[in-house]
């Protein structure tokens, strides 16, 4: 009997898949990619085959990338760490049956995998043939084992043409930047482009100077009493534009010896057609938007759905869907809604030209599966599948159906104007419940009614400057200007974030100091890699590869060779047109350890304050630093914007409105926004409101020496200047100083199970855990019991017992045990049954402990 091996990436999707297949097949996951380019840390493994190469710096860099430009775009893979085991155990299985099954996913990313798990299993190419299917279900399973294929080089030249432009970028620019601004430093080909929209945009909130509007509406009422507010909009047949207090006044006058009566009535009836069911890039922004869920999150949970079966492949930037599915949306939509919410044909939506592949849009993989497994699927998920599948159903529905009247007055060259819509029909809005109660009904009104003035309102606003990006925003813009694809919005934004280019403060993004340094370098001297439209023709160049309309290497050789004149250039000493160095901005503020002028630098950490002594020889060297407290409002809470404005001040060279820092709190620095490339900086002392934790002296809770404030990668805290000592206390959200750190308790009566030792209670980022003593050697940990606290309550330190207070067990008799919420940052007691929480669990609120119970 003939056996056969099918290869997929992930363990969960293998488990699924092996549901559907007969005992003849043998189902195995690869767990993701099995091999890579070569990296630093394999050729410091193997650096005596390279030694050969040690004296040339162009090699070098070749070397670390793992590609070879100058020799026809030759390349090097290597093994994954870990992978040894699974190839193995694939290339034995190989060998013992007669057809295997390349079963990735159907994206560019999921062919590439295929051809090297192809290459490194070996054996006889006629034995691998490729699998897709665009769902995990039985039926589409079994049709797509019947129609298998070959792998298509072409999407995975596409492919590696990505990894090869993105390796260039990031090997040969990070060295650079390193060298010319600071350490730690790195650039991405299309993350760059990220942190450009979001730094622009910083620029132009800073820099905007708002205009002072007013607004009028006129309050009516009708000889039957009937209430109308209608907006003025236009005077003399041009929009009405009111800058200051005086127009208004003006205008006021003249329309109170006015009289009014309807001069013009329209209604139209219209339609708002159904939305398109989810593709990566709206389900990114609808998550976002509908359930707070971050890109990252919304694409780890939706990968779970598909593997579990739930719902379509996820990464895809296609509205098409299959007549199957179309034909048991409509069928439940008759069933459940009546004919009257259904289409006389089904709804089809267009692609976008520049749609990647011909893939399904997002969907359930069945409409009649309401409900989720909550042992395999968490809550998050399933407010996601139920996010998609009211998209997907509200897709085939009618349009909903509404009446717009518009009501208009023109007198003495006066236009007012009101309009209110009526829904006449719900349509597809009624799975989302969008209908809303009409307050005013405008079919009271017609044409010559005569109005009463009863009160003229006016409103006084300023304009404001284009919004901060959150996700849902930023995903968008990448999408608007074809940056990037939907598959990498997750990548590049978490990229950008960890690397701290950006700042995130109630779900906004802010450009941090060293990721406007970059784009401004990046601008300068790698104009096509932060380019918009350069960024985005490349994307579509990928897609000619993949549909083999041009080569991949002439592709590669044409960027390479416009790259290397700008990387060559961008290497040169500043005076001869290269990258300008970080230079540091002297000052008039003197070092309080050796009384040399302190100088401004810029770090990834931010801007601070530095001795001109520190680069001087060993011995004489001063290493003292001040770090800077950033004033812009994600650090502060935020006054008044008229006043902060009145504040802010403009830096006299470049005429752009300059960063605030506080030193302490009598004396405050501003610095140019262009810093390092201009030196303008002014100092102004007075009594300068301040965050709590700089108007706090703080001694070391060990040893009681001075802490001092530091900004790390995380955010700004405290350490001990005692240099043995190294205890840190961090910075809460709110400005507030964190608790110290509780010191690691044994309890040997409280033995592991799994390690040879006993358990130590510490404290963590979530709060109190129980740890094996020979942790982190020893990975065994587990949330305490309650009971177990109040057994040992000698042992626990005061901040701790009022956790020996909470109940031992739930109104049920099942045990408690010790919690954390991340959100208010305080523990909490919740109990749980045969290792699941029951819903029931406990609050410490005003000195007492309050349960609830979900259930």
């Amino acid at each position: 009997m003939s056996k056969f091996l099918v290869v997929v990436e992930s363990p969960v999707k293998a488990k699924t898949i092996d549901q559907y297949l007969g005992k003849n097949y043998i189902v195995k996951s690869s767990i993701g990619h099995i091999r890579d380019l070569l990296s630093n840390k394999y050729i410091k493994e193997k650096k005596n085959n390279y030694s050969f190469l040690k004296h040339n710096e162009q090699k070098k860099i070749i070397e670390k990338m793992g590609i070879n430009p100058y020799e026809n775009w030759s390349f090097k893979y290597y093994i994954l760490p870990g992978k040894e085991k699974i190839i193995n155990e694939l290339k034995n299985i190989a060998n013992q049956v007669d057809r295997i099954y390349l079963a990735t996913d159907l994206d560019r990313e999921g062919e590439a995998i295929a051809w090297h798990l192809k290459e490194v299993i070996g054996g006889d190419p006629s034995k691998f043939v490729r699998v897709v299917f665009n769902e995990i279900t039985k039926h589409s399973i079994k049709k797509a084992f019947k129609n298998v294929t070959q792998i298509n080089m072409n999407r995975v030249y596409a492919q590696q043409a990505r990894r090869f432009m993105d390796r260039i970028v990031g090997y040969m620019i990070s060295p650079l930047l390193w060298k010319k601004i600071c350490r730690g430093l790195s650039a991405g080909r299309v993350q760059s482009v990220a942190v450009r929209i979001v730094t622009e945009r910083e620029n132009e909130i800073k820099n905007f100077q708002e205009k002072e509007k007013w607004k009028i509406k006129i309050q009516f009422i009708s000889s039957n009493k009937k209430k109308l507010v209608m907006d003025l909009t236009h005077f003399k047949n041009k929009i009405l534009n009111l800058n200051n207090k005086k127009e208004v006044n003006s205008i006021v006058k003249k329309l109170e010896h006015l009289s009014f009566y309807i001069t013009d009535r329209k209604d139209k009836i219209l339609y708002k057609k159904s939305p398109a069911p989810f593709i990566t890039s709206t389900l990114q922004q609808a998550s976002s938007i509908h359930l707070g869920f971050s890109v990252k999150k919304t694409m780890f949970l939706a990968q779970k759905l598909y593997e579990e079966g739930y719902i379509t492949y996820t990464r895809t930037d296609s509205f098409h869907v299959s007549d199957y599915a179309i034909k048991k949306a409509r069928n439940y939509i008759k069933k459940h809604y009546g004919f009257d919410f259904l289409p006389k044909t089904e709804n089809k939506y267009k692609n976008q030209i520049s749609s990647q592949e011909a893939h399904e849009a997002i969907r359930p993989t069945d409409i009649e599966k309401f409900s989720i497994n909550k042992n395999l699927i968490n809550l998050d998920a399933i407010k996601l599948y139920k996010l998609i599948w009211n998209q997907f159903i509200a897709s085939q529905m009618k349009s909903e159906k509404h009446k717009s009247i518009t009501l208009k007055i023109i007198v003495d060259q006066f236009k007012l104007k009101a309009t209110e819509n009526i829904t006449l029909f719900e349509g597809w809005t009624k799975i989302f419940k969008q209908s809303k109660l009409i307050e005013l009904n405008f079919l009271d009104f017609k044409i010559n009614d005569i109005l009463i003035i009863k009160k003229i309102l006016t409103n006084q606003v300023f304009t404001k400057p284009s919004p901060r990006f959150n996700e849902a925003s930023l995903v968008r813009e990448l999408e608007k200007k074809g940056i990037g694809r939907p598959s990498t919005y997750s990548s590049i934004i978490t990229k950008i974030k960890d690397k701290g280019y950006l700042k995130v403060k109630n779900n906004k993004f802010y450009a941090s100091k060293i990721g406007k340094i970059i784009i401004m370098q990046l601008k300068r001297h790698f104009t096509d890699l932060v380019n918009y439209d350069f960024t985005a023709r490349m994307e579509k160049q990928l897609d000619e590869i993949s549909a083999n309309r041009i080569s991949w290497k002439n592709v590669l050789n044409i960027f390479f060779k416009n790259f290397s004149k700008q990387f060559e250039l961008a290497q040169k000493p500043p005076e001869e047109g290269g990258m300008i160095n970080n230079i540091n901005v002297l000052t008039d503020i003197d070092c309080s350890n050796c009384n040399k002028k302190m100088v401004i630098k810029t770090a990834i950490t931010g801007v601070f304050l530095s001795c001109s002594g520190y680069n001087l020889k060993p011995g004489i060297r001063c290493k003292n630093t001040i770090n800077l407290i950033s004033l812009d409002n994600f650090d502060l809470i935020e006054t008044n914007h008229k006043k902060n404005k009145e504040k802010q001040k403009k830096c006299n060279k470049c005429n752009i409105i300059m960063d605030s820092y506080l030193i302490n709190k009598n004396l405050k620095i501003y610095i140019c926004d262009n810093n390092p490339l201009c030196n303008i900086y002014y100092l102004e002392k007075g009594n300068f409101q301040s965050p709590i934790y700089l108007s706090k002296i703080l001694y070391c809770d060990k040893c009681q020496n001075n802490m001092l404030l530091k900004i790390g990668k995380f955010g700004k805290f405290f350490i001990c200047s005692n240099k043995v000592c190294k205890n840190k206390r961090k910075i809460l959200p709110n400005g507030e100083i964190s608790e110290p750190k509780l010191e690691p308790i044994p309890f040997p009566e409280i033995l592991c199970k799994k390690s040879n030792t006993w358990f130590v209670l510490r404290e963590g980022v979530s709060g109190i855990f129980f740890a094996a003593y020979t942790f982190p050697k020893s990975k065994e940990t587990r949330s305490p019991f309650v009971e177990e606290l109040v057994r040992f309550k000698h042992l626990l330190p005061k901040k701790l017992h009022y956790l020996t207070n909470a109940p031992i067990v739930d109104d049920k008799g099942n045990k408690t045990i010790i919690c954390f919420d991340k959100i208010n940052q305080k523990q909490y007691i919740a109990s749980k049954k045969e290792g699941k929480f029951t819903g029931w669990s406990a609050f410490f609120i005003k000195n007492k402990w309050c349960t609830f119970n979900k259930s």
